[in-house]
């Protein structure tokens, strides 16, 4: 979780590379979180893995807000509509 943000491991794996790496094997062009100190983490972890060449450049992190917002901006018509309350 986020309270690991200022933690430093000093066995194994780092959390951040452990998180992405296990969203890797499904392949994402995004992976989305709802926890701030989580996306920080898993964007550190990806860019790790794309300094390494293991993620592809493309992969991004983002707030699950911004999925929301990308789909509902897609379903909004090309001209604007007038709204009449009655």
């Amino acid at each position: 979780g986020g309270a690991r943000m200022w933690m430093e491991e000093r066995i194994g794996k780092r959390i951040n590379v452990e998180r992405v790496d296990e969203a890797l094997g499904t392949a994402p062009t995004k992976i989305a979180t709802g926890c701030p100190f989580c996306r920080v983490m898993l964007s550190d972890g990806v860019t790790a893995r794309q300094s390494e060449g293991v993620a592809s450049p493309s992969l991004e992190v983002v707030d699950v807000s911004q999925l929301l917002l990308t789909a509902v901006k897609r379903g909004q018509p090309s001209q604007p509509v007038d709204v009449v309350n009655t």
